[in-house]
């Protein structure tokens, strides 16, 4: 053969020796690149989780910090008559002070400057003997004269701003909601000047309650009638509809009075803390009404100090000498009403002189005589602050509406201003896990409502109802998904055959691609109707269903072996389809006559009437069926993998040992899969946890804590969904809700990490690879 043409066996030896080699060196490069993909993919895996997790606790941290107190401002008024009341402008710029003297002085808050003084109108000579506030929020007081008159004002600021800059200008003013008439509620002439008063508003209607020094008590009730005139100055005004009323038979001597908020309970408390009531909505209209609620205050000898309601007019705040702070309430309980101590907040053995409400939150100030400034939520039952800020002996405290301002008056004149950073008072572990006596209930428990429409609502944050719905709506989809997709998957994986499985499988699969958003749509508008008219055949197929397969199996057993030999071996399944279908149908035609004989024709209806159980429309079975329908590809597909890939040569060994295929699969396929089958079952529940369009639509979206299978629930994941765009950012409620996500990512990081840690344990187990 000529030169060239062919190569030594020598050269060919070298050449195929250079291609191995540079396969190998490019086999070992992409098995490089192979390794640090996956390392890096695992670890941004790993690094995203961890950052999830970190952004989760950034937002839920602030939730748990203790509130900050620092000194602002000090300065003397020249003022040095002593004060009735002082309160400060929202934006904390300025401040009121109203003396006994009847002049409203209206300061600067940071320098003490005075902007105004307005004196309430008030008849020459007259001097002041009472005052009552109506609350922190309208700014509306009454003044109780000596010669047995009542005058009721309200301070408040007109706003406006500058052209030029747009500066905030406000205007302090002195006003008379309900008229400059003098209300005269007590004997005539200065013989019997008014010793102690209360006033509650509510729109343009007042109440006002007065006792004179000779111990007469007496209600006066005024309504605002306004002439449609009025608003475009054709000459008309406004007219008062006034009631009056005296309490025979109740002679007083220096108590203290207060009007609830709702103004249906006047109560009367003496000096040694006890409380009488009297009903309000009845005192008109009887002619000698008595004290129909009695409570003492105070415990072991301890004598009240001061006394407020907290925000909403229904809790009565009570501070006594011995340093204790109590919470009050009335309670309705089968024998009548009763008024409870809630909870009490032991500051320390000092004597709490001031105390003063929040305007916008179930919080409130406190400061005793040695000076201590203490801060409080009473939901949460939670001191947020506590230390000496003021001087011994204050006299007055004022908190700003938005909470982020005190001002304290220690000696008349005297003025100290606290800036205050307490963003997220009403929030403790207590109030979030534990059950919390909120007012107007008769007892503590869990409840979630984040919201209402007025300002005087209490928050109630509690995550147990919506933990307790998550896994109540996981337990009855996993109810209804894991045994249809195991038995599935053991069915597939190891009866059907090759052809039917290659059809089944992608099928059942292809399930998972349907929108969850789609499913709980049929379910809410669809799948809840139709379960609520036939709900006796929905049980009927739940029985019958599975009866009809057993029985079927069994005739099929005793058929000669010519006709069963003539379906080929894992196609047996087919066989069922007409089965299932005829059985469905027969439990919906039988549900109609049996429904009619046993249960008036609608079983839903007796169910509510006869046996006392309420349902709900779009109840947990609902959602079972629906998120069960979602969850079952997810553990068939998984479950299915790990029975079909289980070594071929221990089920034939099995069988060569004289085993059955049930034997076999029992004893052999079973263990051999329970890591794949286990990991299944609890992914499936990781998903049924996190799951949210399906029971956002197909529940009641309602936060209650109720096992029934006919009630509605909420969810983590649900109560997210819905509450986060309404929510202000960095708000108390936000902020819960992204520790509400964190909740349900600690749930779903708990069970996978249970689930790894047994599938580990059941591999190492039954290992045989």
């Amino acid at each position: 053969m000529p030169e060239g043409l062919s190569e030594t066996p020598a050269k060919q030896s070298v050449l195929a020796s250079d291609r191995l080699a540079l396969r190998r060196r490019w086999r070992h490069l992409t098995d490089q690149i192979a390794k640090v993909s996956i390392a890096v993919g695992g670890i941004s895996v790993i690094a995203a989780i961890l950052l999830i997790f970190a952004y989760l606790a950034y937002e839920v941290v602030p939730l748990f910090a203790s509130a900050q107190v620092e000194p602002s401002a000090e300065f003397v008024l020249e003022d040095s008559t002593p004060s009735l009341h002082v309160a400060i402008e929202e934006q904390s710029e300025m401040a009121m002070r109203l003396g006994e003297d009847g002049v409203a002085r209206f300061f600067d808050l940071h320098s003490g400057e005075i902007s105004a003084e307005t004196a309430v109108d008030i008849p020459a000579g007259a001097t002041v003997t009472s005052f009552a506030l109506d609350s922190e929020e309208s700014g509306i007081f009454a003044l109780g004269l000596d010669t047995g008159e009542t005058v009721v004002a309200r301070y408040g600021y007109d706003t406006r701003f500058a052209q030029l800059d747009n500066r905030r200008i406000l205007t302090p003013k002195i006003d008379y909601p309900f008229g400059n008439e003098r209300y005269r509620l007590s004997g005539e002439g200065n013989s019997d000047p008014v010793a102690s008063l209360a006033i509650r508003t509510s729109g343009e209607n007042m109440l006002l309650a007065a006792t004179s020094r000779r111990g007469g008590l007496k209600l006066l009730r005024a309504s605002k009638q306004t002439s449609l005139f009025a608003a475009f100055d054709l000459g008309g005004g406004a007219d008062f509809e006034i009631e009056e009323t005296t309490l025979d038979g109740l002679t007083l001597g220096g108590e203290q009075l207060f009007i609830d908020g709702d103004r249906f309970w006047l109560f009367v408390i003496d000096a040694e803390g006890l409380a009488r009531l009297v009903n309000l909505r009845t005192a008109f209209s009887t002619p000698n009404p008595s004290f129909e609620v009695q409570a003492l205050l105070t415990e072991d000898g301890a004598v009240p100090t001061d006394i407020s309601f907290l925000l909403g007019g229904i809790s009565l705040l009570v501070a006594d000498d011995g340093g204790t702070i109590s919470q009050w309430f009335l309670t309705r309980r089968d024998e009548g009403v009763d008024l409870e101590r809630i909870r009490s907040f032991e500051s320390s053995d000092s004597a709490i002189i001031a105390l003063t409400p929040e305007q916008r939150r179930k919080s409130f100030v406190s400061v005793n005589s040695h000076g201590d400034v203490a801060l409080y939520n009473t939901t949460a039952h939670r001191q947020a602050f506590s230390g000496t800020l003021a001087t011994a002996g204050a006299s007055a405290v004022a908190v700003s509406p938005r909470g982020d301002a005190l001002l304290i008056e220690s000696a008349p004149g005297s003025i100290s201003v606290l800036e205050v950073e307490n963003k997220h008072p009403e929030v403790s572990m207590a109030a979030l896990w534990s059950r919390v006596w909120y007012e107007g209930y008769g007892e503590p428990d869990f409840i979630w409502q984040s919201s209402a429409a007025t300002n005087e609502f209490e928050p109630k944050y509690s995550l147990v109802p919506l933990s307790f719905g998550t896994l109540k709506a996981a337990f009855y989809a996993m109810l209804l998904a894991a045994p249809l997709a195991i038995c599935g998957a053991i069915f597939t994986g190891y009866f059907m055959a090759p052809m039917m499985r290659r059809k089944v499988k992608p099928l059942i699969e292809l399930m998972e691609a349907l929108p969850t958003v789609v499913l709980g749509f049929l379910a809410g508008l669809w799948l809840a109707p139709f379960v609520e008219n036939n709900l006796l055949g929905i049980f009927a197929v739940l029985v019958l269903l599975p009866l009809s397969i057993l029985m079927t199996s069994f005739v099929w057993m005793q058929l000669p072996d010519s006709i069963r030999h003539a379906v080929p071996d894992g196609w047996e399944a087919g066989l069922l389809l007409p089965i299932i279908l005829l059985a469905t149908y027969l439990s919906f035609v039988l549900a109609t006559p049996i429904e009619a004989l046993f249960f008036g024709g609608d079983m839903r209806f007796y169910i509510s009437n006869e046996l006392g159980i309420n349902y709900d429309q779009r109840n947990a079975m609902v959602v079972g069926f629906a998120m069960g329908f979602a969850v079952i590809p997810t553990i068939f597909s998984i479950a299915e993998d790990a029975i079909f890939t289980v070594p071929k040569h221990l089920t034939y060994g099995s069988l060569a040992l004289g085993g059955t295929p049930w034997q076999s699969l029992y004893r052999v396929v079973l263990p051999t899969a329970s890591p794949g089958i286990f990991s299944a079952l609890m992914i499936g529940m990781g998903r049924a946890v996190g799951e949210t369009m399906i029971v956002l639509m197909a529940t009641g979206n309602t936060p209650i804590m109720d096992a029934s299978i006919f009630e509605g629930m909420r969810t983590l994941a649900a109560n997210i969904a819905v509450e986060i765009p309404e929510s202000e950012v960095d708000s108390t409620h936000y902020r819960i809700l992204f520790l509400a996500a964190l909740v349900l990512f600690l749930f779903t990081f708990m069970f996978n990490t249970v689930a790894e840690i047994i599938r580990q344990r059941l591999r190492n187990k039954y290992s045989t690879i």
